[in-house]
């Protein structure tokens, strides 16, 4: 462990000192939405926007503690790498997933999480697979064991309503576990119920809670809804985030063939392996879900691709054959993500994903601000002033002119917050002074787009 820190370590130090990795769009909005927290208001209902409600309190916290602080982010993100790390490989020893007691998969899967400069973050995909990763080990006890009891029947449930609390594309293994707990951990219709009430359990709470704030309809819709019907944010295109797993996809197809031709395994062991693969499956199904088109979004294929890689290194004999594999994972792999970010730099498609700080946006440094549109560079240096953080959630609200109540509100909110700039980019702004005209009386516009409080 002690050696796959130290791998840690190197790898990301590469990303971060020597190619000088970005703060994504992402990460940035995540810091806003723990600011705002922070100065006493609440999720959904005065923030706009869909990050899960436990992760909005994760970042809520890191705020609190240590402020606008880019660093910790990737402490915290370093120190949930390493405990999945320990854990995936603990589990594989623990439950005799391969003959050996190895470290292989803990190698192999520190590896994995160096393919893309964004894995490296606290994101809500890293921190509800954590948990989805934790309902893996309950399954496997499950299937092992063959446990009458019902401890670990109800922690598969509440871990995986925890991992739909911080990541809303995790839903999708709902049906994961009700498939693997049914059909390969044998689970009886009672255990099921457990089950699925446990699961239940965390979304209720989350749902009772901002029931008490007076923002259960807002919850309800940011979170569960609206980001299912809205444009999705093509940070970067499918056909270059193909290009970045193509090799860990590769080793994982060849992992897979040679754990099934190479290798007599126990029931145990093939009831496993199962597991993984129905994991598998419903972890790429999760990827439809997201609304951000990113590499991080990914993040939840690393377990199973950990297993089949691991195999192998675990079941080949050849010499020969086993370091050409170990020069492709540990050489390739890390090389891949650094390649792929110095290209994504200097062809300028980072520009949509990466926080690009320029001279032009200095002009709300040190303010209260509000963007209306995709170029969120403008809050690096500053704060967010009124709800309106995620620009396409807001739109359903800022554009609905017909609907008084929502004008009245916006008006409102303008008036007691005030922000000391306003950077319009899709002339939302410009169409509501329209509608409403006290708002014109606030702001003087400079330029194409940028309104001064007055």
């Amino acid at each position: 462990m002690i050696g796959i820190l130290l791998m840690l370590i190197v790898l990301s130090g590469i990303y971060y000192w020597v190619l000088q990795a970005p703060m994504t769009q992402p990460e940035l909005i995540w810091m806003l939405a723990g600011e705002r927290l922070a100065n006493g208001f609440h999720m959904y209902k005065d923030v706009v926007d869909d990050t899960g409600p436990l992760s909005a309190g994760v970042y809520w916290v890191i705020h609190l503690i240590f402020g606008k602080n880019f660093f910790v982010y990737k402490l915290i993100a370093g120190l949930i790498i390493l405990f999945q790390v320990a854990y995936i490989n603990s589990l594989f020893i623990q439950y005799k997933s391969f003959e050996e007691n190895t470290y292989i998969p803990g190698a192999v899967m520190i590896v994995l999480f160096h393919l893309s400069f964004d894995f490296l973050t606290i994101s809500p995909a890293l921190m509800g697979g954590t948990f989805i990763v934790l309902a893996l080990g309950q399954l496997f006890s499950q299937t092992v064991l063959q446990k009458e009891g019902s401890d670990s029947v109800l922690l598969v449930g509440v871990f995986g309503g925890i991992a739909t609390c911080f990541h809303f594309p995790l839903v999708i293994f709902l049906p994961f576990l009700i498939v693997s707990g049914i059909v390969v951990s044998g689970f009886s219709f009672n255990q099921f119920v457990l089950s699925l009430v446990g699961y239940l359990l965390p979304i209720a709470l989350c749902a009772l809670y901002y029931f008490w704030m007076d923002a259960l309809p807002e919850f309800i819709f940011e979170y569960f809804f609206a980001t299912r019907i809205i444009d999705v944010y093509s940070h970067v295109n499918l056909k270059d985030v193909l290009i970045l797993f193509a090799l860990p996809i590769l080793l994982t197809l060849t992992g897979y063939f040679v754990g099934t031709w190479f290798k007599l395994i126990t029931v145990n062991q093939q009831k496993q392996r199962q597991l993984i693969l129905i994991f598998l499956i419903f972890a790429i199904f999760s990827i439809f879900l997201t609304n951000r088109r990113t590499p991080y979004q990914w993040i939840i294929l690393i377990p199973a691709f950990t297993y089949f890689i691991s195999q192998i290194f675990i079941y080949l004999t050849q010499t020969r054959v086993i370091n050409t594999f170990a020069v492709i994972l540990f050489l390739g792999v890390p090389l891949v993500g650094y390649s792929w970010l110095v290209y994504q730099k200097s062809s300028g498609k980072l520009e949509s994903y990466a926080i690009i700080y320029q001279e032009k946006h200095k002009i709300t440094q040190g303010k209260r601000i509000l963007v209306l549109g995709d170029d969120t560079a403008y809050y690096k240096n500053a704060s967010l002033a009124t709800s309106y953080l995620n620009s396409k959630l807001s739109n359903r609200i800022l554009k609905d002119f017909d609907d008084y109540a929502d004008m009245a509100m916006v008006y409102q909110e303008f008036l007691t917050e005030k922000p000391d700039v306003i950077i319009d980019q899709e002339k939302v702004f410009e169409n509501l002074i329209e509608r409403i005209p006290p708002l014109g009386n606030l702001y003087q516009k400079n330029g194409e787009f940028t309104y001064f409080l007055k």
